[in-house]
């Protein structure tokens, strides 16, 4: 039925949660999954050489979370006994956006994404990735509530 699942991960237990749904629907259907950890390239605004060294930490800093987390969700998918796993780094100002392009770019027809779960203000103040995934996706979205 779903022959390539896309999980957006950050590392956190919600998204840990996520990838054990989607292992078990890549059995299931004998999918192909794709980790999808998404950075925002340019978090910065300024000019000058403050500007650009603060950029270079950031940049190695947020790869190195990166990594860790699609290394850990990679793991925990072939433990699973998920065969056909892809990990990929994703660019984006917006990390909606980033998740948009790789179901694009992968042929995914499946995303599977954690949810927080936040409710009142502090769903007004943090807003929610996957609320913004649901409003743009294109493919049918599966959440898993943490």
């Amino acid at each position: 039925m779903f022959k390539h699942i896309l999980i957006p991960v950050d590392g956190s237990e919600t998204s840990t949660q996520a990838v054990a749904k989607a292992a078990g629907l890549a059995k299931t259907f004998g999918s192909t999954v794709t980790a999808l950890y998404v950075i925002d390239p340019y978090p910065f605004t300024g000019v000058g050489a403050d500007f650009a060294y603060g950029q270079e930490q950031y940049l190695s800093a947020a790869t190195a979370e990166a990594n860790a987390a699609l290394d850990a969700a990679k793991a925990a998918l072939m433990q699973a006994g998920v065969s056909n796993v892809n990990t990929t780094v994703g660019e984006g100002h917006a990390v909606h956006d980033g998740i948009q392009r790789a179901v694009e770019s992968t042929g995914a027809d499946l995303i599977v994404i954690g949810s927080h779960g936040r409710r009142g203000l502090e769903k007004l103040v943090l807003g929610s990735v996957t609320q913004k995934v649901l409003n743009v996706a294109h493919v049918p979205v599966l959440v898993v509530r943490g």
